[in-house]
């Protein structure tokens, strides 16, 4: 009997112990693995037709790109657009990319340099991945440019990773969570950080935002560089680490209001590429002539598409990471 009772308390110490397993697994699933689509009524938009704010209900499981398609095919319907594999023009936008290798040895760095002007800013437009606004929905950056007719496209800030942060994406408010320091691109064409504990989503609306970007950190402004000495993080998320080192980064950045440049530097690849720290990455902008930009999500799903084709070295192995969200320009 003795024998038997100690049997039953053994496995139901087991028991126990499996569900309690079980449940931690359960919730790490749920919180970095499990798709959760998320709703958005009655968020405040711009209204182009009179640059006042009004209110429209968007369901994300019918679409995410806040009208980018409709814009999309808008944006070149009436122009003769000429490409090769590194250059495109059309009347809406200008695109030159190219590929810069600097040290060797083990200081390689690779990174590519896409210059755009646009004729105006509804041509800088942003896509989720599978259409759909939530956590944990990835696709890869190619994959989500490919379905907008992009023909230029880098990730963005991997908006799904978190629950917090100020997610405004072609004009519509998807999430208002003030959290870190953000990215804004306005409709005058102009790019800025802001603090998004200090100033509001709605003056950003009013001031006709639209597209913000919740990573990080700034690395211009005002034409100055950003120096990065001590550690820096993004999130409290776990897995999060600091991310001054040399990586593979991606960033942001506007030269002039409709004239942007955007970098995507490889890493990770000794002899090919180390990557960036974000004290290079911030000066190699103001050698663009940037006078703002921003670093968005880099590592593994640092993407630039260009022309049907993904142009640098994802992961150091020519694979792409799924992500959130890009940031593109239509054929």
């Amino acid at each position: 009997m003795q024998s038997l009772s100690r049997k039953k308390k053994i496995f139901l110490a087991a028991f126990i112990v499996l569900a309690l397993i079980g449940a931690v697994l359960y919730k790490l699933a749920d919180r970095y693995l499990i798709e959760h689509v998320e709703v958005v009524v009655a968020s405040p938009s711009l209204d182009k037709s009179d640059d006042s704010i009004s209110d429209s209900t968007v369901n994300e499981a019918d679409g995410g790109s806040a009208g980018a398609d409709n814009q999309s095919e808008d944006a070149g319907s009436d122009s003769q657009a000429v490409a090769d594999d590194w250059n495109y023009k059309s009347e809406d936008a200008t695109i030159s990319i190219q590929k810069e290798q600097t040290g060797s040895g083990e200081d390689t760095i690779t990174y590519f340099v896409a210059d755009v002007t646009v004729k105006d800013a509804s041509s800088l437009l942003t896509a989720f991945a599978k259409n759909a606004f939530g956590t944990n929905i990835t696709q890869d950056t190619s994959t989500i440019a490919e379905n907008n007719n992009a023909i230029f496209a880098i990730n963005g800030d991997y908006y799904g990773f978190r629950d917090d942060g100020v997610v405004v994406r072609n004009g519509t408010v998807y999430r208002d969570e003030p959290a870190r320091e953000g990215f804004a691109a306005f409709e005058d064409g102009t790019m800025r950080s802001y603090d998004e504990n200090t100033e509001s989503t709605s003056d950003l609306i009013a001031a006709g935002v639209t597209n913000t970007f919740s990573f990080g950190p700034a690395l211009v402004q005002d034409g100055e560089a950003i120096t990065y000495t001590g550690k820096v993080t993004i999130d409290t998320n776990f897995g999060n680490r600091s991310i001054q080192a040399a990586n593979p980064r991606t960033g942001i950045g506007m030269i002039a209001p409709n004239h942007y440049v955007f970098v995507v530097v490889d890493g990770r690849d000794t002899g090919y590429s180390r990557g960036m720290t974000l004290t290079e990455f911030s000066q190699l902008f103001v050698d663009l002539g940037a006078t703002e930009a921003y670093n968005l999500d880099g590592g593994g799903s640092s993407t630039m598409y260009f022309n049907g084709r993904v142009v640098n070295n994802p992961q150091g192995k020519g694979q792409e990471r799924g992500v959130s969200d890009i940031i593109y320009i239509p054929e």
